[in-house]
């Protein structure tokens, strides 16, 4: 082979290398875009919620006693200021079924 002949081929291997680095660096550009990592993120909590939903639906077919007993222990948390209002007004009314007697010693 003459060296002109192998300047040719090496050139076109350069090319090539070139080419392919510029299209990998593209893609790679592409790949953390604002828009597409957003996307990702997205796509990835998304998953992981239908993951733990289903981990918690296959859970509460399996185990219905718990899963109720946890319910109502959240639904007692959440209600939890309402709830002891009721049972002021009700201790309070309860308390009070005798109003002539007065709670002080003055009458």
């Amino acid at each position: 082979m003459s060296g002109v002949v192998r300047y040719r081929e090496a050139v076109a291997r350069a090319e090539a290398a070139k080419h392919s680095l510029m299209s990998s660096a593209q893609a790679a550009r592409a790949r953390i875009t604002p828009a597409r990592l957003k996307q990702d993120a997205t796509t990835k909590v998304v998953e992981a919620a239908m993951d733990g939903m289903a981990y918690a639906a296959a859970t509460a077919r399996q185990r219905p006693a718990m899963t109720g007993a946890a319910g109502a222990a959240i639904l007692l948390f959440l209600a939890r200021r309402p709830l002891a209002a009721l049972f002021r007004r009700l201790y309070v009314g309860h308390d009070d079924i005798n109003p002539d007697h007065s709670e002080t010693d003055d009458g």
